[in-house]
């Protein structure tokens, strides 16, 4: 088994799916006391959100890429960056490791293209919804049409993460805002919808809505557990 490398705190609350994620993949698919072999650096990601509005992405792939490097040395054989937006500074952390970085919006798009997902909404960070690192790779290197909500939404939809999801707190009012916005991209004419913020799903489920919803936390698992595994 390979050990999986994680890039986690942003925010722990994410983090904690992941973990959990991984680890009872690993046993559905192995069995008995099996679990994953995870080496996992844990950043404080209230310094990574104050750089990250104050527009200085290079000291958040600096920080970032020391820490990757740090659990390249523990012994991952490949890393996980466990959050959306980060991946803005994916190719400078992968320029310090030696180790693959298996990309959170191309595990996403596998999913999407497997399901015939050609239009899809986007939920996330103002960072991921409106710049294009996220969303230019999805239609770029997978051809996949992406929709966005309007300037006021995404605000909300913002606003929310930092403001109650990265800090643990789930309301239903806030849960009622997401389903709203979710409906108006089904309504654009997007098949689905992912939740390309990993604490949206904490408070969104697919119980909740009848649109098909792409939670990112748990196919970046499950694409961990798979290369970690090789199956």
């Amino acid at each position: 088994m390979k050990t999986i490398g994680l890039l986690g705190g942003m925010s722990w609350e994410s983090t904690l799916s992941y973990y959990k994620s991984i680890n009872e993949g690993v046993k559905q698919t192995l069995g008995g006391l099996n679990s994953a072999k995870i080496s996992m650096y844990s950043v404080n990601f209230a310094e990574i959100e104050k750089l990250q509005h104050e527009g200085k992405w290079d000291e958040t792939a600096a920080i970032l890429s020391d820490a990757a490097v740090s659990v390249e040395k523990a012994g991952a054989d490949f890393l996980l960056i466990c959050t959306n937006t980060m991946h803005k500074v994916a190719p400078q952390i992968e320029a310090n490791i030696s180790i693959p970085i298996l990309h959170i919006a191309d595990a996403t798009a596998h999913k999407l293209l497997e399901s015939g997902v050609r239009k899809v909404g986007l939920l996330g960070t103002n960072f991921t919804m409106e710049q294009d690192f996220y969303k230019g790779r999805l239609s770029d290197k997978f051809g996949i049409d992406v929709v966005v909500p309007e300037q006021a939404d995404r605000l909300n939809v913002h606003e929310i993460i930092y403001q109650e999801l990265c800090r643990g707190e789930i309301k239903d009012e806030s849960r009622k805002v997401y389903l709203d916005i979710i409906e108006k991209l089904h309504q654009q004419g997007a098949q689905a919808v992912i939740l390309g913020c990993t604490e949206i799903a904490l408070l969104v489920k697919q119980s909740h809505t009848d649109v098909p919803l792409f939670d990112t936390t748990a196919i970046h698992a499950e694409a961990a557990v798979k290369l970690a595994i090789g199956s």
